[in-house]
């Protein structure tokens, strides 16, 4: 009977383990889904980050090339501006030399001579700085535009690099996913087949231990119970004896006290009576 019931505990152990490997192997897989669940998000916040990060850096290089472009258009309104301002000063020195020359000298008609050259050589170098300063702003926006063509060209192309690499990573995760999903689900469908195989020659052995330890724990049960029952009332009357002894022994008290003060009472009355019978006795002499 003993090796009996090892061998049945044995066999039920085994099947317990079975079922706990079979959950074990539940909860990795339920793992490794989060897990690739996670991994998803994380190369998605990635990629959304870096994205952020080269929209920024787009940003606040385009407001740095723009602002670099506003000091240098005002550097050089301020320069052409300083250049005219040193002009006109030059100018209106000449010409308060040319009057003053004018007024010194009679010779008007070289001095009309000298003025209109003079007008020409100043208008004629006006020109030519004014023609300078427009093909050096136009070689400058003209760097400018290739700049910005390339520099977006090169940030295009890195954008569809990244592109193509985090797809062709997506793409193998999702195969070995796929592939291992796939084998998994074969094995789990083999070891399926294989319990229930096996299931139906162990419920039997199973239920008929099961009921045999139910009845032989019901039958524990009830004398427990009836233990616990006879216990209860035994303690039930040891109780009421000890309240009838506790009862009998107050009522005692109560006649004892009772007694006690008619004794009291009665040895007052006797020697109140004593002490009239003296003072009466007394008084009779």
């Amino acid at each position: 009977r003993c090796f009996y019931d090892q061998k049945i505990l044995y066999k039920t152990f085994g099947v317990w383990k079975e079922w706990w490997t079979a959950c074990r192997e539940r909860n990795l897989s339920l793992r490794a889904a989060s897990h690739y669940r996670h991994l998803l998000y994380n190369l998605v916040f990635k990629a959304w980050r870096a994205y952020v990060c080269q929209q920024q850096g787009k940003r606040n290089k385009y407001y740095v090339a723009e602002s670099h472009a506003k000091k240098q258009k005002l550097l050089r309104s301020w320069q052409c501006w300083l250049v005219y301002v040193n002009v006109q000063r030059t100018k209106h020195g000449m010409q308060s030399v040319a009057m003053a020359f004018r007024e010194r000298s009679c010779l008007r008609i070289s001095w009309a001579v000298w003025r209109r050259r003079h007008y020409q050589n100043c208008t004629r170098h006006k020109m030519n700085v004014l023609a300078l300063q427009h093909w050096a702003q136009s070689l400058q926006f003209r760097a400018w535009l290739q700049w910005q063509e390339l520099y977006l060209y090169s940030q295009n192309d890195k954008q569809k690099e990244i592109r193509a690499v985090t797809h062709h990573q997506h793409w193998e995760l999702k195969r070995c996913m796929e592939a291992w999903l796939g084998y998994l689900n074969l094995n789990r469908a083999k070891k399926h087949q294989n319990e229930l195989a096996r299931e139906h020659h162990r419920s039997r052995i199973v239920r008929q231990c099961f009921s045999d330890w139910r009845l032989s724990w019901e039958r524990r049960r009830r004398m427990h119970a009836h233990q616990k029952d006879i216990e209860k009332l035994a303690a039930r009357i040891a109780l009421r004896r000890v309240f009838v002894h506790w009862e009998h022994y107050v009522v005692r008290c109560v006649e004892e006290t009772q007694q006690c003060e008619l004794a009291e009472k009665h040895y007052r009355r006797h020697l109140l009576v004593r002490a009239l019978l003296r003072v009466r006795w007394k008084r009779l002499r």
